[in-house]
């Protein structure tokens, strides 16, 4: 081992709570052997500054630090960060900025009590969503490669009030940047950005907005952008600018720059005559009922895996030939939308083989639990079924001579270390499902299976979760599975989907799906009829 550094040393024999680490000095030290690992031995440390150097990577033993408030690591040569950054539970300020980050681990959003993140200059193209940074004040992604809005419109996010992601590739502003109650700076300049949502002046707390070096399609908002102040470009932009509902100011009527004739995409085909509903596949929303189940979610599970959302797809038609496409793109959406069941995680359910009465969505030790996993003839513990599947992955990797997982056992990483697992109980306290793993063989689907019960759970968000939904209901659109053969199809296909609610302990409202912001498509070829 090298002779510890000088500033390290000092640091430990006056027991400071600071260090700094800058310069071609330290550089030096750090060209011949990495940072010293006498470093992270100073526990008492919540300030740490290692800048200007020729740092490349940040050690795994950065975690062993767990007092600090303030870790800068800026003007570095910094690639990515290491998981153990998750570690920090008590980081407040995390300054990385002027680096070659392209990476940076989803264990970020574990730093609870964050409340400054910069990550400017570097070369990101997405960060994890930030949903669990709930103090989260201040945001500076600015000059990077972002293509698309960082997952950071969520009504958890109260603190929020400066958002900067200037000079980046970004193409569109979602209409949930109104969800930030705080917002009070967003600076998108020189961006890719053509259309700007009117949702964008329902932020309550805005005041400086710079719209600057961005190819507005609206020629008058692209000259008020640069002359005028933010007041009068938000009062534009409140007047004038298309939302998601397809109107163009807060009260549903249009601007004088209103298209003739535009309507509510969420509501425009509820005047759809039925000649013309008939020229186009079809989506029909049912709203929730009185008889609906409703899914109760527990505090336990929000520490593990927090946000679902379900529906009820009504009269589906199963044959031998779409039943086994069903469970192939299940398949395919587990690998993309939901990032290797990172993202999110999908079960479906036989309506009909749950009892009656609303579920409940929970966490529980995994040795208190019984499941009869999927395609499996005996029920188990959480605990054996997770043995077992440990076992199961590490013999076939042995048998196959390789170092990879394959099916479900590659996602039994994503439970290691937990202390309870998620699982969703029927209202006979029966475990249905148990995610990211598996779901239980007694609500498994068959050819006589006429009603689904959808269910898609994630840690990263409650927006994931939408956004699976409405890929797996438009696939299961186009793959006919609501086509009945005493529908007239027309060479069409429709839907039909029941509201389900989703609701806190004491019954509070916490989300319905779809609701009227979602299953929103551009693509003519959709018609969404609202009950």
């Amino acid at each position: 081992m090298s002779e510890i550094w000088r500033e390290i040393e000092t640091a430990k024999s006056e027991n400071r709570y600071e260090l700094k680490l800058s310069g071609p000095d330290i550089s030096k030290k750090i060209e011949q052997g990495g940072i010293h690992r006498a470093l992270f031995s100073l526990k008492g440390l919540n300030f740490l500054q290692c800048s200007d150097t020729c740092l490349e990577v940040v050690p795994d033993d950065i975690g062993k630090l767990e007092n600090l408030t303030s870790l800068l690591l800026h003007s570095n040569k910094i690639t990515s960060l290491p998981s153990t950054i998750g570690k920090l539970t008590k980081l407040k300020l995390l300054d990385v900025s002027s680096n070659r980050l392209e990476y940076v681990p989803r264990e970020i959003s574990q730093l609870g009590q964050l409340t400054s993140l910069n990550l400017t200059a570097n070369a990101l193209k997405d960060i994890p969503s930030l949903i669990g940074n709930t103090k989260l004040s201040i945001l500076d992604l600015s000059h990077n490669q972002f293509e698309n809005f960082p997952d950071i419109c969520h009504q958890e996010l109260v603190h929020l009030s400066e958002v900067k992601l200037n000079g980046n590739k970004i193409k569109e502003i979602p209409s949930g940047i109104c969800n930030l109650s705080s917002l009070k700076l967003l600076d998108i300049a020189d961006n890719c950005i053509t259309v700007v949502p009117g949702e964008l002046a329902d932020a309550p707390k805005l005041k400086e907005l710079n719209l600057k070096g961005n190819s507005l399609s609206d020629r008058r908002l692209f000259k008020l952008v640069d002359k005028n102040t933010s007041k009068q470009v938000l009062d534009y932009v409140r007047q004038h600018c298309p939302r998601s509902s397809g109107t163009v100011d807060g009260s549903g009527s249009k601007g004088k720059k209103g298209k003739k004739g535009r309507k509510d995409p969420a509501d425009a085909t509820n005047s759809v005559n039925e000649d013309v509903a008939k020229l186009c596949n079809r989506l029909e929303v049912l709203h929730v009922k009185d008889t609906t189940p409703a899914v109760k979610i527990t505090e336990a599970v929000k520490t593990v895996r927090p946000h679902i959302a379900c529906c009820i797809v009504r009269d589906v038609h199963l044959t031998a030939e779409n039943l086994k496409k069903f469970i192939q793109l299940q398949t395919k959406l587990h690998e993309t939308v939901c990032d290797k069941r990172n993202a999110a995680t999908i079960a479906t359910h036989d309506l009909d083989l749950l009892p009656s009465g609303d579920l409940t969505y929970t966490a529980l030790p995994p040795a208190t639990f019984s499941i009869k996993p999927l395609s499996r003839a005996k029920e188990v513990s959480g605990q054996q079924l997770f043995q077992q599947l440990q076992q199961e992955a590490e013999d076939l990797r042995k048998e196959k001579k390789r170092n990879v997982y394959s099916g479900v056992h590659k996602y039994l990483y994503l439970l290691e270390g937990k202390s309870v697992f998620p699982v969703l109980l029927n209202s006979e306290d029966k475990v249905v499902s148990f995610p990211p793993i598996t779901n239980s063989d007694i609500t498994k689907l068959s050819l006589s299976t006429r009603s689904l019960f959808l269910e898609v759970t994630s840690a990263a968000s409650q927006t994931k979760c939408r956004q699976v939904l409405d890929t797996l209901l438009t696939e299961m659109l186009n793959l006919g599975l609501g086509d009945g053969s005493d529908k007239e199809c027309n060479g069409f296909h429709s839907l039909c989907i029941e509201q389900v609610k989703i609701v806190d302990v004491e019954g509070n409202l916490k989300v319905v799906y779809p609701a009227r912001h979602d299953l929103i498509f551009e693509n003519s070829d959709i018609s969404v009829i609202r009950e």
